[in-house]
């Protein structure tokens, strides 16, 4: 028989049960979908996650002390930020913090509890690209002079004062009393951190009045330095230098050094490598899903074989080979397969676009995922559909008339 022959035998087979064609599809649409849905869903949770770290600034290298250091969290000191600034070159701009325990806060007649105070130097929007809504941010000679300034989240203004400008207002934070003289942009949660519920203070009030010189972390040390690059291009090289000025100060090896010095590539390589075990957990849900339209069309056409005996062999006996009756029923499994394939291209597609327009959570289709879900349809059809075929061309042609 010519393909062609073989083809349109094929497809009356299966228009000729179009109801049970369509549900053995079922299985495949429902794989593919969940494929191109699923590894959109992982690749837009990575793209937020690289989206909310990049907001914290561009070009951004951060130095923290180091993990697992005997006595590194105590190392990294304000004056390394000085030092910093003064040595290296390629620089546009550097921001220390400090940030002490949970703090009561007052103003406006209100008291709220266990608020986030940190303390930093007047480069801070700069360096985080951060911006000042309403007022502005303190100066390096408030900072200098130990000025009880504050500025507030978002959130924290809202929730204190208002409709009303806090501007000028009066906020007690512990036992400290602040004027206000800026409130920050919306920021909202970035990496599990709610930049709307802090308030941001001068790092040498809080070193003074919140860091006392006798705690654990008191004095001049700071938590983290953050330091903003002038390009992409000079960030390797910034590091170097980063790197060798805090070794000398220190008096440590480069080469095991008591702090760590990082980029913004480095946390989101870090946050990737955690939802790559997320992302491969969708994959074999989806593969599943796939194996198990696989068994459904294997299942039909196994019946599809049995019902059709008869007509297996009367096209032997009008001159169909063993391998004519193979490539036909084959060709029915993978039709059933492709169309599942299509339409489950079409369903998840739609499905990921309306999950990332209406849904809770970023997605972002993977253009390769298309064609992987759409091949994987089609390896299930030939698989699954082969055993059926085989079963098929292996009728004895005379056996088969005798059939009821």
């Amino acid at each position: 028989m010519k393909l062609q022959r073989i083809l349109a035998t094929a497809w009356e087979g299966l228009v000729l049960n179009k109801v049970r064609s369509f549900l053995t599809t079922l299985g495949v649409i429902i794989g593919v979908a969940s494929v191109i849905i699923m590894l959109a869903i992982s690749a837009g949770t990575e793209a937020a996650i690289a989206a909310q770290i990049n907001s914290l600034g561009a070009n951004l290298i951060i130095v923290s002390p180091a993990r697992g250091v005997p006595g590194a969290s105590r190392t990294l000191l304000l004056e390394d930020a000085f030092a910093i600034a003064e040595a290296v070159v390629g620089i546009d701009g550097i921001s220390a913090e400090q940030a002490p325990a949970a703090q009561t806060v007052k103003g406006g007649g209100i008291t709220l509890d266990t608020i986030d105070v940190i303390g930093t130097t007047a480069d801070f929007p700069d360096v985080r690209d951060y911006t000042v809504a309403e007022g502005r941010y303190f100066t390096v000679d408030e900072n200098d002079r130990e000025t009880r300034v504050a500025v507030l989240g978002a959130g924290i203004a809202q929730d204190l004062f208002g409709s009303e400008s806090p501007i000028g207002q009066t906020v007690t934070i512990g036992s400290v009393k602040t004027t206000v003289v800026g409130v920050m942009s919306s920021k909202g949660m970035v990496a599990d951190v709610d930049y709307d519920g802090r308030i941001y203070l001068p790092i040498s009030i809080v070193l003074e009045k919140f860091m006392p010189t006798g705690s654990a972390l008191g004095g001049d040390r700071v938590r983290t330095i953050y330091v903003k690059a002038e390009s992409q291009d000079r960030i390797e090289s910034v590091i170097a230098q980063i790197t060798a000025v805090l070794a000398e100060r220190h008096d440590v090896d480069p080469a095991k050094p008591d702090f760590t010095v990082q980029t913004q590539q480095d946390i989101i390589a870090t946050q990737e490598a955690t939802t790559a075990a997320f992302r491969d957990l969708l994959a074999w849900v989806a593969g599943v899903s796939l194996i198990v339209g696989g068994i459904g069309i294997m299942n039909i056409m196994l019946v599809s074989v049995t019902e059709r005996t008869r007509e297996i062999g009367l096209r032997q006996a009008l001159g169909a080979r063993p391998a004519d009756v193979l490539l036909q029923f084959l060709i029915e499994a993978v039709i059933l397969s492709l169309a599942g394939g299509l339409a489950g291209v079409a369903l998840g597609v739609g499905g990921a676009l309306l999950l990332g327009q209406f849904g809770a959570m970023q997605t972002e289709i993977v253009p390769a995922s298309i064609p992987l879900a759409f091949g994987a349809a089609a390896a299930v059809g030939i698989f699954f559909g082969y055993y059926p075929a085989t079963r098929a061309a292996a009728l004895d042609p005379i056996d088969a008339l005798r059939r009821d």
